[in-house]
């Protein structure tokens, strides 16, 4: 497998996490089920077939993906490709970030997945093509960082207060409250709501248990003997079984059962 990985540089790195690039990976699976994680991507496909999201149920195909797709914060887990094959480059947004890029509110996209053209318009199609004859991945990288640059320049809004909030959840999503985010940052929980959901795409509460979810899962990576209880109260959860509860509504398993199933990534699991 080749895999490659580049960090922006700064202004670019307050809302671009990281650029990823893989070929040539070959897992023995096909399907993954991908776990919320809060995140915004867009997603380049150097190869020319396409890919397709499947029925979390039934694994039929239900949406063919084709060039580059534009995936939105997710609140609900969705079933892809394994990677299985395929050339990718992935643009992966911080967490809350995205905004600045995009001039329609963002929880439109909310567990969707688009073309990507209808958020950046089809000049995401020429940077594709750009980037498929570009004769090294550290080209790639850059030329993506280039064009990312220029985008933040012309569209460069940020919302300190969001931010804040955003950084706030992430930090103690097991001790946070709304009513204390919006009485840290003077916003009314109405208007901190209206905010949120244009410029994150989630609703702080809804954001908040994503977070939760997420420290859960990487506590579940850590811990070599798995204490579910600690880990629920760890997690600001009541109790085991409103962990155990909430945990399925964001995975669809038990914490037993994912930590039994998950592969080489702790927000993926084989499914197909």
């Amino acid at each position: 497998m080749i895999y490659g990985t580049h960090i922006p540089v700064f202004p670019l790195n307050e809302f671009i996490d990281s650029f990823i690039y893989y070929k040539d990976y070959h897992p023995v699976h096909s399907i993954d089920r991908f776990l919320p994680d809060a995140n915004t991507y867009i997603i380049i496909d150097l190869n020319d077939y396409p890919k397709y999201i499947y029925d979390n149920i039934t694994l039929k195909e239900i949406q063919a993906c084709r060039k580059a797709w534009f995936s939105g914060i997710r609140y609900k887990y969705i079933t892809i490709p394994s990677g299985r094959d395929s050339e990718m480059f992935i643009i992966n947004f911080r967490k809350g970030r995205a905004y600045p890029f995009f001039k329609i509110p963002m929880n439109e996209f909310a567990d969707v997945v688009v073309d990507a053209e209808l958020v950046l318009t089809k000049e995401i199609l020429d940077v594709r093509e750009t980037m498929a004859n570009l004769p090294s991945i550290s080209n790639k990288f850059k030329y993506l960082e280039t064009y990312f640059l220029k985008k933040l320049k012309k569209n460069f809004i940020e919302n300190p207060f969001i931010n804040y909030a955003v950084d706030m959840i992430q930090l103690e999503p097991s001790k946070i409250t709304i009513e204390q985010i919006s009485n840290k940052i003077g916003y009314s929980q109405k208007h901190l709501i209206k905010l949120f959901k244009e410029k994150v795409g989630l609703t702080p509460k809804s954001f908040l248990m994503v977070s939760r979810f997420q420290k859960a899962i990487h506590l579940i990576e850590l811990c070599k003997d798995r204490n579910w209880t600690e880990i629920s109260h760890k997690c600001g959860y009541y109790d085991q079984s409103h962990f155990i509860d909430e945990f399925k509504s964001f995975s669809g398993f038990t914490p037993n059962q994912y930590s039994n199933l998950k592969y080489d990534n702790i927000n993926y699991i084989p499914v197909g």
